[in-house]
């Protein structure tokens, strides 16, 4: 059945071998590095742009006309089967800006694609483990989350990234990686729209899927705590405080009771929040507070946590009874507040039975 929306394709087959072959072309011509020709390079993104352009409309419509559910299911296919994704990914640096914006709005829509309970694009991604690189976890992740390096296509890579682990199955897959540790990197790079956009994709695989991010961080606590220090102790101010505010989300979260009880247990943990409760920004300080309620409300404090409290008592509940009491209109923040200085009033090493009585004989 002929296309309605294509020009020059008339079948879904002819329209995904064309631009297979235009980005074929878009590769091979840039691996000639300054050898490339300037004109042949402007006339192949141009029919990569275009092929795309059919490509978005054939998926999603336009304005005047509504998708074909017929033609998307064969597209869809095509698609996968000449494994175009991966192709597109890796030639989303070549192609112009409008031709990226496509990308990525073609992916996304392939991704939200479901039939019945199954997303076949979603099926597609994780049947692509180890298909080329043997030290790729999975080459379409990888080439996204890698996406990062490229200040011209990290926030398209990001969006797709995004859209991707939506899904367990493959945010699952994201997090058994050592892959994942480089967005403690991407986190921190100095193009503020790149950051941010790592920080949210960062975020999202901690917080979206509960049962996933809980076991990897159980898994993983000592090395995960051990970088995510660096960023609470970043020098970017944004940074530090994304960062500490999403400590205090993971912590209170109940799915990661085994994580909060391990880190309120560690003494370190307690100076560094006491010190960034100290701090001079107001926000990374009531950040900081929302973290140090966890260790104080704790009725089973270990013993070193316990010891810290006792010896600065006396001026935390000087300290607390002072801390940002103008916040006139957060009446929880002043309720916390009062709690917290009424549960360090009452810190008291436990009372240790006497010899006598641990060797008294029972009734």
């Amino acid at each position: 059945m002929p296309l309605a929306l294509f020009r020059s394709e008339k079948t879904p087959q002819q329209l995904v071998q064309n631009l297979k072959s235009v980005l074929t072309q878009l590769v091979k011509e840039h691996e000639q590095g300054e050898q490339a020709n300037a004109k042949k390079l402007e006339k192949i993104n141009d029919d990569v742009t275009k092929y795309l352009l059919n490509t978005k409309h054939a998926l999603m419509g336009t304005p005047g006309q509504e998708p074909q559910l017929e033609m998307i299911v064969q597209l869809s296919d095509e698609i996968h089967k000449n494994d175009i994704i991966l192709l597109l990914i890796r030639c989303l640096r070549f192609i112009d800006f409008e031709g990226k914006k496509y990308t990525s709005q073609i992916l996304s829509n392939l991704l939200k694609r479901q039939i019945g309970t199954r997303y076949p694009t979603v099926e597609y991604i994780l049947s692509q483990k180890k298909t080329e690189n043997e030290s790729s976890f999975n080459d379409i992740l990888d080439e996204l989350i890698q996406g990062y390096d490229h200040q011209e296509i990290a926030l398209h890579s990001g969006l797709v990234l995004r859209e991707c682990t939506k899904h367990d199955s493959i945010a699952s897959i994201v997090l058994s990686d050592q892959k994942f540790f480089d967005f403690f990197v991407y986190v921190e790079v100095s193009t503020f729209d790149i950051a941010s956009d790592a920080f949210v994709t960062f975020k999202d695989l901690l917080t979206v899927h509960k049962n996933s991010a809980a076991q990897f961080l159980e898994k993983n606590y000592d090395r995960f705590f051990t970088d995510y220090k660096k960023l609470l102790k970043s020098e970017n101010y944004v940074t530090r405080r994304q960062s500490l505010k999403l400590l205090g989300e993971l912590l209170l979260d109940r799915h990661n009771y085994l994580t909060m009880d391990r880190y309120i247990g560690s003494a370190d943990n307690l100076k560094l929040m006491m010190t960034m409760l100290a701090d001079g920004s107001r926000s990374i300080a009531y950040e900081a507070f929302h973290v140090f309620k966890i260790f104080v409300a704790n009725p089973n404090k270990k013993k070193e946590v316990l010891d810290i409290l006792l010896k600065n008592k006396e001026r935390l509940i000087d300290f607390l009874s002072k801390f940002q009491s103008d916040r006139k209109e957060e009446e929880q923040f002043h309720e916390e507040r009062e709690y917290l200085i009424k549960q360090v009033k009452s810190l008291q090493r436990p009372v240790e039975p006497s010899p006598a009585a641990a060797n008294a004989p029972e009734q």
